[in-house]
């Protein structure tokens, strides 16, 4: 059973208020409350949803579960998979061949992805507000005044910062007065979970133009795009005699389904924010952007967007934010906004023409072609690496390539802890491969920064020390025919993690 916070009529203060409780919210919830902050989470639903929208975690996002410590916990709910695919191509993606230790994805209803993030938000302390609407929002120098309605009534409170994760149709990005450019459906796909199907006959039923996957519970999914259906607006509901005609349609048979759990119909808009930040207003997840769901990339997205936002903005309401710091977050995920708006357009393009007749022969030809693509291992890994989101890379200043891209979760010192292991409390994590500046970090960022020494360099014989952001990125990197030097070191890590305590820092 939900419990609902009811809030009071008055202004409330709250480090960040975070409209929506879906998965992106709840991970940002988690991370602000990780470092401290005071959180409310509001939510328009009355009561969490049961339909799972999304049915997979990506190795990326179980890479950004680990650094937290809490993976564990999403494995033991889902089972896992070695690859996945584009554009349903026959040859699938293989993420086992990835460098992570998470090569699969993690078949998850989103239902009981939203229920564990929620069990960790409320474990930190995150107050979470269901049915409660925001209307309006006021910014001002120091803070966003943010109004809503709620069961009892209209409410207020005031917050330092306000973060909207409530959605394509986001309250918060109109209010903020933020454009949402792009394009509007051009073709619906239909989508049915259905407590009853032929298990034999879909076993038997090899390759077929439709997507079938088995839920908890004994409840089976269908993704069903019919040629003669498909221009249907995404608003119009589904009828389970539409969902029936339209398999039978594809594949000559029903597969037997009956007692439908959901049907629902999406579309291939694709739109991304102008910017996801304006002034002390911020957007993450489906907020900030939109796209026809191939490959299971949005809710993957999101949770990278809450990782990479959560730990800048505590920065900044600690007050040891580096100048900018707040700037990187529009800087290193719109562009990233970019890459999945694009890959699946390309994805959804394949699909629709595939269904036109005047162009089904040359896009079958097409897609034959990328088939065999796919069976050249670079461009298996460089299309598995965009869709599993391990090939994030972020720009950086540096020079050095390391800087910007994933840490690997190398065993360090004796012990044999993990790379992620260092970043479970949030904090950034300095690895010393030498011996030379171990001392000086620990004592200068000890609130900041965790410090390990010693530890496996396979991956790069010659860094002599890294600096992995609390998001398990690189920061900063030294070179091992790098001299070491107190006053360079002090740079690179005052550049992310913030001035050092000068009383504490060794000369």
């Amino acid at each position: 059973m939900n419990v609902v916070h009811k809030l009071e009529e008055t202004t409330v203060d709250a480090d960040v208020v975070i409209s929506g409780a879906g998965p992106t919210g709840l991970l940002l919830g988690a991370e602000l409350a990780l470092a401290g902050l005071r959180v409310r989470i509001l939510e328009r639903q009355e009561a969490r949803h049961g339909q799972s929208r999304a049915l997979t975690l990506h190795p990326r996002s179980i890479e950004i579960l680990e650094l937290r410590g809490i993976a564990d916990r999403f494995l033991a709910a889902g089972h896992t998979v070695p690859g996945w695919h584009f554009a349903g191509l026959s040859r699938k993606l293989d993420f086992s061949v990835l460098d992570t230790r998470h090569g699969y994805t993690l078949f998850l209803e989103q239902a009981r992805t939203e229920r564990l993030l929620e069990d960790r938000a409320r474990e930190l302390g995150v107050e979470i507000s269901y049915g409660h609407e925001v209307v309006s929002l006021t910014q001002t120098g120091d803070g966003v005044d943010v109004v809503g309605v709620g069961p009892d009534g209209g409410f207020s409170l005031r917050a330092a910062y306000l973060v909207g994760c409530d959605g394509g149709r986001s309250m918060v990005r109109e209010s903020a007065g933020i454009g949402f450019p792009g394009s509007d459906s051009t073709m619906s796909t239909m989508l049915g979970d259905f407590a009853v199907s032929d298990k034999e006959e879909i076993a038997a039923a090899g390759q077929v133009p439709v997507l079938i996957a088995p839920m908890t519970g004994g409840v089976t999914r269908f993704v069903v795009t019919s040629p003669g259906r498909m221009r249907i607006p995404p608003s119009e509901p589904v009828t389970f005699e539409e969902f029936r005609e339209a398999l039978v349609e594809l594949t000559g048979t029903s597969f037997g389904i009956a007692e439908p759990q959901w049907l629902s119909r999406f579309g291939n808009a694709t739109r991304l924010a102008e910017t996801y930040r304006a002034g002390r207003v911020f957007l993450a997840g489906d907020a900030a952007h939109i796209h026809f769901p191939a490959g299971g990339q949005g809710l993957n997205t999101g949770l990278q967007d809450a990782m990479n936002l959560g730990w800048k903005l505590a920065a900044e309401i600690k007050g040891w934010a580096p100048p900018g710091l707040l700037d990187t977050y529009h800087a290193e995920r719109f562009p990233m906004g970019e890459l999945v708006a694009d890959n699946t357009q390309a994805q959804a393009l394949l699909l629709e023409l595939t269904l036109v007749p005047d162009y089904r022969r040359p896009v079958i030809a097409l897609r034959g072609l990328l088939e065999s693509l796919l069976d050249l291992p670079e461009v298996n890994a460089r299309l598995a690496g965009l869709v599993s989101a391990l090939a994030t890379s972020y720009p950086a200043p540096d020079d050095d390539p390391l800087v910007g891209t994933r840490m690997p979760d190398l065993p360090l010192g004796s012990s044999g802890t993990g790379v992620s292991k260092l970043v479970h409390s949030g904090l950034f994590g300095y690895v010393d491969f030498t011996g030379d500046g171990a001392a000086q970090v620990a004592e200068g960022w000890k609130d900041r920064i965790a410090v390990a020494t010693g530890g496996d360099r396979a991956w790069a014989e010659d860094v002599g020390e890294v600096l992995v952001r609390p998001d398990g990125h690189i920061a900063w990197v030294r070179r091992e025919n790098d001299l070491p030097d107190a006053a360079s070191r002090e740079a690179g890590l005052t550049a992310w993690a913030g001035t050092p305590d000068r009383t504490a820092v060794r000369r």
